[in-house]
């Protein structure tokens, strides 16, 4: 069965947004990404930079964190914290974008918001520390932190946020379709994988 909607869960550093883009881009269907953060930033009322730091993303690296996130306003937020007011228009999102046809979507837990869809793949991109120290300093240059430390952080607070909301461990292969080492494959192999597995040819 061709796969219509492919979604991109990913490490820090690892090059699942890349990989994701150049999917859609061979697939010529719509790439979802900072666009998503968009059309949530939009719905939700929140500025985009907001949206983009904690909509995948716990408060803190502790599960805790999400114990002390203050209450949203009555009235405004339905007296929903902010991070679950957040989450609930992602959610809803996502679906709308989900019906609207064929599409990647990165990051977002958009894996477990679809996860009753016949019609997706879901892909888990991972890597070697050393290959994604590297990446983010070339991309991203460097910063008080070390860059093994900028990738653990980033991924606890994700992985906090994705246990949160979905009861489900990141980055566990049974969650996803197709884990793939963008280290040891490359970005190139990964995006014809994907593609192959989500066109069957």
């Amino acid at each position: 069965m061709e796969k219509k909607i492919i979604t991109i869960s990913r490490e820090f550093g690892s090059g699942g947004r890349t990989i994701g883009r150049a999917v859609a881009e061979k697939l010529g269907i719509p790439f979802y990404d900072k666009e998503l953060v968009d059309q949530i930033a939009l719905e939700s009322g929140f500025a985009p930079q907001f949206v983009e730091e904690n909509g995948e993303h716990a408060p803190g690296k502790s599960f805790f964190s999400y114990a002390f996130a203050h209450q949203g306003v009555p009235g405004i937020m339905n007296g929903l914290s902010t991070a679950d007011f957040l989450w609930n228009i992602q959610c809803n999102v996502i679906l709308q974008l989900a019906e609207k046809g064929p599409c990647v979507i990165v990051g977002r837990n958009a894996d477990y918001i679809l996860k009753d869809r016949k019609d997706c793949l879901h892909v888990y991109i991972h890597a070697d520390i050393d290959y994604r120290a590297n990446r983010i300093v070339t991309r991203y240059g460097e910063s008080d932190k070390s860059p093994e430390n900028r990738l653990q952080e980033k991924d606890k607070r994700r992985r906090v946020n994705y246990q949160h909301y979905t009861g489900r461990s990141w980055g566990t292969a049974q969650n996803y379709d197709l884990c793939l080492s963008s280290s040891t494959l490359g970005e190139e192999a990964c995006v014809d994988i994907i593609v192959k597995c989500a066109t069957g040819k």
